[in-house]
């Protein structure tokens, strides 16, 4: 069955993944399951989707209402449920307006959109200039390609959007060597999770905020990886004392629909895009809405955030322990439950393969960092388990 899967993807799909040799079925909890019946302890959720894992109780049911109601109106009509998930979004964030998109690179490209037409309705135009990180990773489209910080990403594609400056991330004075006249924003994750798990230092965060008043900038953070519960906060930023003028979030946010969300404070709301500006057909219709909804009730009413920060101790501590004891790891970094193992003297791809083998599901970031990035509903045994199971893959 696998093989006949595997072979038949070969022939269909565009060939823009070097898939491992797995057919994932089913979900179940913290664990995923192959046509084969193999188990895997997954701590990689989808890439920092799957928040609540798989079949929490109560979302699946949400989502099977939604269907059996409405799928899509477009957006030329209203429906609760775009304003039911709106209100908790802006609840969770303390902002003041959303956008919804279908993917966090949607998102990025909105929140964009929205930085420039700020700077054009105070300047007229003559200030348009982003600045955005080395190392980042802010999507594929050739807007959100533009403002990623990591050159092979976007060499194939140039020429891309112009007017996109790098800076050093939490290098507050390299920050401000690329501000111009015609700087109009600055766009950084809260924590660089495709560069290789490097949460923003507080000093460094609060100084672009800083810079950022003080030339009537906007500060976009990109919180599509290390937003919704992933650092014990509901964003991550949140935990600096920072706040954006845009925020960006998509992946754990619908926990598993496609569905992302660009967040603007007042004034950006009341100066930026207007109609006719931005626009999107599947974008916030009631299925992912219904979804982004249950999702913040189930974080609410389980208590999601304060476990995260309950258990991260625990999590730190048993990754800092396996640092300790093999001398293949170099240091370990990141924050909640999005860490980064940095892996010396052998490729990582092969532990991550190695993993994979022994029923583990763990990615790589950057050329040398493995990712655990688990479901936020782990528990201390699944902790344990991965610590075991990790192990063989290190000896």
């Amino acid at each position: 069955m696998n093989k006949i899967v595997m072979d038949a993807a070969e022939e269909t799909l565009l060939h823009t993944y070097n898939r491992f040799p797995v057919v994932l079925d089913k979900g179940d909890g913290v664990y995923l399951y192959d046509t084969e019946g193999k188990k895997y302890l997954d701590f990689a959720a989808g890439i920092a989707v799957c928040g609540l894992g798989y079949h929490y109780p109560g979302y699946d049911e949400a989502l099977k209402e939604q269907v059996d109601k409405l799928l899509h109106t477009s957006n030329l009509y209203y429906h609760a449920p775009m304003v039911e998930a709106g209100k908790k979004l802006l609840s969770a964030s303390k902002m003041s307006r959303v956008f919804f998109t279908n993917s966090g690179t949607e998102a990025i490209e909105g929140a964009l959109k929205a930085a420039r037409k700020y700077a054009y309705e105070k300047t007229g135009g003559s200030r348009y200039e982003i600045i955005a990180m080395n190392q980042s990773f802010h999507g594929r489209s050739m807007g959100a390609l533009s403002v990623t910080g990591t050159a092979h990403y976007r060499e194939p594609f140039e020429p891309l959007v112009g007017g996109v400056k790098f800076a050093d991330f939490n290098d507050l004075d390299s920050v401000k060597a690329q501000i111009t006249e015609k700087t109009c924003a600055v766009i950084l994750e809260t924590v660089q999770g495709e560069g290789g798990i490097y949460p923003a230092d507080p000093a460094f965060l609060k100084g672009v905020r800083k810079l950022c008043d003080e030339k009537d900038l906007v500060l976009i953070l990109d919180e599509i990886q290390c937003g919704m519960g992933r650092t014990g906060s509901y964003f991550a930023w949140q935990e600096y004392g920072v706040e954006p003028d845009i925020m960006t979030c998509a992946k754990a946010l619908g926990n598993g629909v496609p569905v992302g969300a660009f967040v603007l404070n007042e004034k950006l709301a009341k100066s930026s895009l207007a109609p006719g500006d931005h626009g999107t057909t599947y974008g916030g219709n009631p299925f992912v809405c219904a979804a982004v909804s249950k999702v913040f009730d189930l974080f609410e009413e389980n208590h999601i955030l304060e476990h995260v920060k309950e258990l991260t101790p625990y999590l730190e501590s048993a990754l800092d322990k396996l640092a300790e004891k093999y001398s293949c790891i170099a240091e370990r970094r990141g924050k909640g439950f999005m860490q980064g193992l940095v892996i010396k003297d052998r490729p990582v791809g092969e532990v991550v393969s190695k993993a994979l083998e022994e029923g583990l599901i763990v990615i790589s970031a950057g050329s040398d960092v493995l990712r655990l990035v688990p479901p936020l509903v782990i528990t201390r045994e699944h902790i344990d388990e991965m610590t075991e199971k990790l192990e063989k893959c290190l000896q």
